[in-house]
């Protein structure tokens, strides 16, 4: 079978794609979870330091920012990568498979990094722009906010930057095109726990008792009317109950029931509503059943908006490359979510989606224990990063 045709990317980019793919399956190699990147981290840092960049080391944890000055203007933008990896036992087969007993790379972010490295070296090798480039590599984004915990530790006073950027691979979509949503990108992601307390007993004289396990059942029903009944029917809204424990054994009533929820939604307002409905309706059931319960709610990720000037602008950098082709339709936003969103509620920019292939090109979803970075894809996305800084900062003249 012949093999592919390579996708489009900038020919400097190209030269150095063997090492771009070993880096990638390197980090791939050895993955490293939430706040562990130390090895990553490393490895970011020593490339960046080689190539001339300011590097900064330890904010957030184990995030690594590189920057790198040029000419006299005062502008300055971030790019983006994450380097964590997911606790899933990877079932990929392939040669560069995780090393690591339940740890794998399992969202593509050892290509995301491997990705702004590449255009890393490109932009201290050509320095073919004017103002400054701020390199992110974040620690913690499964889950962890470690885009969060970057902002706590003064990563806006200590590099400023006028807009910020992001991608993402997305299995399922073209090799090496994007998608670019304006507005409400992304959901917002919330959990909670919900303890329903009543009283225990023997399951043969249940009118002894007050029984949290009926109690709690009925709290799973009424969750599902939040969605059909008090979110605006052109809204976006989930209550997924994924978890609920109760009791050990079949003859005792427990003393305790235990529903666990993930939430999301698109617009800021009806995640307020989800909170406060999720409250209203666990008390007011549990009381119906004699019970009570508490609600543990913690806002996790916020709902991920994409600046509409800065969306038009990546567009139209893809356009200027790669012509109206090189852009997918602009789809629904995503139920998933990601916490770059932290970044834009603070500073305007856009988080892109780029293809990992179809079918076998681009393998399985995104936390799947069989899935893999598609390796045609990364001088595609660091050429994509190298026309968007150099177009941000253009050179005057």
């Amino acid at each position: 079978m012949n093999a592919p045709l390579p996708l489009p990317a900038l020919e400097p980019i190209r030269q150095h794609e063997d090492e771009m793919v070993a880096i990638r399956r390197q980090i791939h190699a050895n993955p490293e979870l939430a706040y562990e990147e130390h090895a990553t981290a490393e490895l970011v840092a020593e490339r960046l330091q080689r190539w001339g960049y300011e590097v900064h080391r330890g904010l957030g944890g184990t995030g690594v920012v590189g920057t790198l000055k040029c000419g006299t203007s005062t502008r300055r933008i971030g790019l983006r990568a994450d380097m964590d990896a997911l606790p899933i036992a990877e079932t990929s087969g392939k040669p560069w498979a995780s090393r690591v007993l339940g740890k794998m790379h399992a969202c593509g972010h050892d290509g995301h990094t491997a990705m702004l490295l590449a255009a890393a070296r490109h932009f201290a090798a050509t320095r073919n722009f004017d103002g400054i480039l701020h390199l992110v590599f974040q620690p913690a984004e499964e889950g962890q906010a470690g885009a969060r915990k970057m902002l706590e530790d003064g990563f806006l006073e200590l590099f400023p930057c006028e807009a910020m950027f992001g991608m993402h691979n997305m299995p399922g979509r073209t090799a090496g095109k994007f998608v670019a949503v304006p507005g409400f990108a992304m959901a917002s992601s919330d959990t909670a726990t919900i303890t329903v307390r009543g009283k225990g007993g023997h399951g043969a004289m249940p009118q002894a008792s007050v029984d949290p396990v009926v109690a709690a059942s009925s709290i799973v029903m009424a969750l599902q009317t939040i969605v059909s009944r008090n979110v605006p029917p052109l809204e976006m809204g989930i209550v997924t109950v994924g978890a609920f424990h109760a009791g050990e054994a079949p003859n005792v009533i427990p003393d305790a029931a235990e529903l666990r929820l993930t939430i999301r939604a698109f617009n800021p307002q009806v995640r307020d509503l989800l909170e406060r409905r999720i409250h209203e309706i666990a008390q007011a059931q549990a009381a119906v059943y004699g019970a009570s319960a508490t609600v543990h709610y913690e806002r996790r990720y916020p709902v991920l908006q994409n600046d509409p000037a800065q969306t038009a602008f990546c567009q139209q950098v893809v356009r200027d490359w790669l012509g109206d082709d090189g852009l997918l339709p602009i789809t629904e936003p995503v139920t998933g979510s990601e916490d770059f969103a932290f970044f834009l509620e603070k500073v305007p920019g856009c988080y892109v989606f780029i293809g990992n292939g179809e079918g076998n090109d681009g393998g399985c979803m995104v936390h799947n224990p069989g899935y893999d970075f598609n390796d045609r894809v990364l001088p595609v996305g660091a050429s994509y990063w190298v026309r968007l800084a150099e177009t941000y900062l253009r050179k005057a003249g």
